[in-house]
């Protein structure tokens, strides 16, 4: 998520990249060398019909899982910028789990819904029923990993379905933050039809670029850190009309939604199943978030990632590799406990 104003000229792309996607300005850095050295497992892209929407997941199936890790990504809901991150941690976890990444509805490469908007809860009983439908039935207990607004979508999961035995939260987006500036900025365009119209409009013209000149745009402004993946996803998903106007329209809700306190009686009761990894500079998941439920949930498995990598984690390899070792470390933990 990046966004230093509001303005709707210059720099219109970076603006409407901010959800999930802060820009990274962590340093390169490589995660230690834990791979195994088998060559590594590709995630592929799978479409599905969840309660008659056309939805996008990116999976990797093992041949003798033990348990299923399903991710539920931030806003934008873009599985295909997960991929690094999926593949490390598929191969971290030596096969032992099948990991799927469900996207959200409408933040999709083509306008499967034609232009309807789709709320935060619209997106929480999406992947209760994607769970219902391909998951319930199966021996396997399932673990759970958010990204940003995809920690509470994985947390209000956990309320409905006894199958989820863990939950990691990445980088978690909880409660509004009323010191972010740019989250302000963002609601205030979210809040108006016609700002989210022009803006959506905008970054949509963009896709209309050749797409050579296109991705050298996308690396000028991102940075150049930004993984191929990301770059790929940037262009294939995000310079969307559809897309974009649901991103803010989700954001819109999220916004509403979690100007409300946690639930901190349901947290406390389950706390053993209940981890956060927060990052240093991070205005969707501040420290003082970490502290407050440090103060309220005793007990509860708290991380902070010190290493650089933002809240964008998964638009860098090095990022992707750091946090897919962190989740895998503590499923393996988890799982010997």
């Amino acid at each position: 998520m990046t966004c230093s104003s509001c303005s709707l000229h210059a720099p219109t792309l970076s603006f409407s990249l901010f959800f999930t996607f802060r820009r990274s300005r962590g340093r390169d850095m490589s995660c230690p060398n834990l791979l195994l050295s088998n060559p590594r497992k590709h995630a592929t892209l799978r479409l599905s019909k969840v309660s008659g929407h056309t939805t996008e997941l990116l999976e990797i199936q093992s041949d003798k899982p033990t348990f299923h890790v399903l991710f539920i990504p931030g806003n934008p809901g873009v599985v295909s910028f997960y991929k690094d991150f999926l593949e490390s941690l598929y191969e971290l976890l030596g096969g032992s789990a099948s990991v799927t990444a469900i996207g959200h509805i409408s933040h999709t490469e083509k306008n499967w819904e034609h232009g309807k908007l789709f709320s935060l809860q619209d997106q929480i009983d999406h992947k209760v029923d994607f769970i219902k439908q391909e998951l319930q039935n199966n021996e396997l207990p399932i673990v759970l990993v958010g990204h940003s607004i995809g920690s509470y979508i994985s947390h209000e999961i956990l309320r409905f379905l006894e199958k989820v035995t863990y939950l990691i939260g990445l980088y978690p987006f909880l409660m509004l933050n009323p010191l972010s500036k740019q989250q302000s900025n963002i609601q205030n365009v979210a809040e108006s039809s016609i700002l989210s119209a022009l803006l959506s409009f905008s970054v949509a013209s963009l896709g209309l670029l050749p797409q050579c000149t296109l991705r050298f745009i996308l690396s000028k402004s991102l940075g150049s850190s930004w993984s191929d993946t990301a770059i790929d996803a940037a262009c294939s998903h995000l310079l969307q009309y559809h897309t974009i106007r649901n991103m803010l329209y989700m954001a819109l809700m999220e916004f509403r939604k979690l100007s409300e306190m946690p639930d901190w009686a349901f947290m406390r009761e389950n706390h053993e199943k209940i981890a956060f990894l927060f990052g240093v500079d991070d205005h969707w998941g501040p420290l003082q978030m970490f502290e407050e439920i440090s103060k309220q949930v005793p007990g509860i498995s708290l991380s902070i990632e010190r290493e650089g990598h933002t809240h964008s984690f998964c638009c860098t390899e090095a990022g992707s590799e750091w946090v897919a070792h962190h989740v895998a470390s503590l499923i393996k933990k988890k799982i010997s406990s």
